[in-house]
């Protein structure tokens, strides 16, 4: 059975949510923080939070492949990851983000989160 293992689909097609994933990603990774709206904050945390877990082996040939997989329009992005975040987090088991909430947005009150790096 496939209970509860599916993604959010943020009501958008597969690639175009890949895509706004991956941008998300990478204005996390780039500015440290990352305002919108809740489903889509905990779905681009779940992303983040897979990629520090493979960039904290260190800036092996296959991990760096592997993240360039899931975020190829960056190179940017993925040095900043392997050099300056991943680093903070070896030593810790999980949990690199946090979420903070903040009011709802004016035109349509949908829940704002900020997500940052803990």
């Amino acid at each position: 059975m496939k209970h509860q293992n599916g993604r959010k689909k943020l009501n958008k097609k597969s690639p175009h949510r890949r895509a706004l994933l991956r941008n998300q990603a990478i204005h996390l990774i780039t500015y440290g923080s990352l305002t919108s709206t809740k489903p889509r904050v905990k779905e681009v945390q779940k992303l983040v939070e897979k990629l520090v877990t493979i960039a904290r082996i260190g800036n092996e040939f296959n991990a760096r492949r592997h993240v360039q997989a899931i975020i190829p329009y960056k190179i940017e992005a993925v040095l900043k990851l392997f050099k300056e975040i991943a680093p903070n987090y070896v030593d810790r088991p999980g949990g690199y983000t946090r979420t903070i909430p903040l009011a709802r947005r004016i035109n349509d009150q949908a829940p704002m989160l900020r997500l940052e790096w803990v």
